[in-house]
């Protein structure tokens, strides 16, 4: 936005934006973006959940985790070059909208997917997306001389990337999930081998915008799922106190997952440290794992309500793990990527792997979901309380 509160004018050809340009937002067509990625990753909580509601962990967590992959890295790579390049002419338009398209398709083939590992639906939608991507590096590479070398090396790596998973259909099953391995290694390059050709414009303040954004729709994907399951189980009049600690300790999760994340403003890291330097990729890659988590949390809390209402279909200690796992990765990583680089000593990060571990412990209580909501609150408690400032003594 322009000071005058205008929106910039538009330019002609793929001209990286200021990455230092004030009052840089989301835009409406962004936030289309993520609104139509809510339902694949909506898609994907609901077949894990699917999963452990049958007792199949771990395949259940294998396909969630390869499909969350492509939704996320869909997501990042789109946010990443929109921060850069976004234009909003008719033709960066027209590109965005069938990268949505391609998020729908692959939210459509999500249930197959977990359903009999069919691939075939979800891989179209993603080579949807990411040639749409492709042809938007294409266009830069045109219009911005200076990164020329940066976008054609972004291009040729989309599209080899897209052409081996096309290829990947056709392997063998007992060959596919080694290939995943390497492809998703090979997408994962793509991004640092680019930009050491030279670096985008993006912007550190929108990028800590998207970020945040995408981390609201995961929780809140979270939430949603936990009341529908909860609602669905009261509905039935079964196990109404184990119930109400299933959702008093999800809801204390959620609030939880909310406040830590946002604790430390991100741009003061992307303006700073994390920059010019490597560990911008640590940063971006790492919420791979928190936003996965929180989804997950979400599947774990709904499946451990059908099981304290439903009978023990599922090993007890298997279905509280669902529900302190992905809480304790959470945790974990928020901390290591997002919260610690903030912290200079090493008693100010002290509380984060204790309780990670304490929640990782509460597996084995009686009621893990409520466990786990209190010992995030716990910990909210004690950084708050750390931050009060002291009171001036008396006259």
């Amino acid at each position: 936005m322009r000071p005058d509160g205008q929106p910039p004018a538009r330019r002609r050809g793929m001209v990286g934006r200021d990455p230092g340009e004030p009052h840089r937002a989301s835009t409406p067509l962004e936030l289309l973006f993520d609104l139509c990625f809510v339902v694949a990753v909506a898609q994907a909580s609901e077949g894990l959940l699917e999963a452990l509601s049958h007792g199949t962990y771990a395949t259940g967590f294998l396909s969630f985790a390869l499909v969350f992959f492509t939704i996320w890295w869909a997501w990042m790579n789109f946010t990443w070059f929109a921060s850069a390049y976004d234009v909003d002419d008719v033709p960066y338009r027209l590109l965005v909208l069938i990268q949505i398209t391609g998020s729908l398709v692959l939210a459509a083939g999500v249930p197959r997917a977990f359903d009999g590992g069919d691939l075939r639906v979800v891989t179209v939608g993603y080579v949807l997306l990411r040639t749409a991507l492709a042809a938007s590096w294409v266009r830069v590479a045109r219009s911005d001389p200076g990164r020329r070398t940066t976008a054609l090396r972004f291009a040729a790596g989309v599209t080899l990337c897209q052409a081996g998973w096309v290829c990947l259909l056709a392997l063998p099953a007992a060959a596919r999930l080694p290939g995943m391995a390497l492809l998703i290694v090979a997408e994962v390059s793509v991004p640092v081998w680019a930009q050491s050709a030279g670096m985008t414009p993006w912007h550190p303040r929108h990028i800590s915008e998207r970020y945040g954004l995408f981390t609201l729709i995961v929780i809140g994907e979270s939430v949603a799922a936990t009341t529908l399951a909860v609602q669905s189980a009261f509905a039935r009049h079964q196990g109404t106190a184990a119930l109400g600690a299933v959702a008093a300790g999800g809801l204390c999760t959620a609030f939880a997952m909310w406040w830590l994340y946002f604790d430390e403003p991100a741009h003061t890291l992307l303006e700073t440290t994390h920059r010019f330097h490597r560990r911008r990729f640590t940063w971006a890659y790492g919420h791979y794992l928190a936003f996965a988590s929180a989804a997950a949390e979400g599947a774990g809390l709904s499946a451990y309500a059908e099981h304290v209402t439903t009978g023990p279909g599922a090993p007890p200690l298997a279905a509280a793990a669902a529900v302190t796992v992905p809480a304790a990765v959470f945790l974990t990583v928020v901390w290591s990527v997002h919260l610690r680089p903030h912290q200079r000593s090493a008693a100010q990060g002290a509380p984060y792997p204790v309780v990670a571990a304490g929640i990782l412990l509460s597996t084995w209580s009686p009621a893990p979901a409520l466990a786990v909501g209190g010992l995030l609150a716990a910990l909210v408690v004690l950084l708050t309380a750390r931050r009060r400032p002291a009171r001036a003594p008396a006259a």
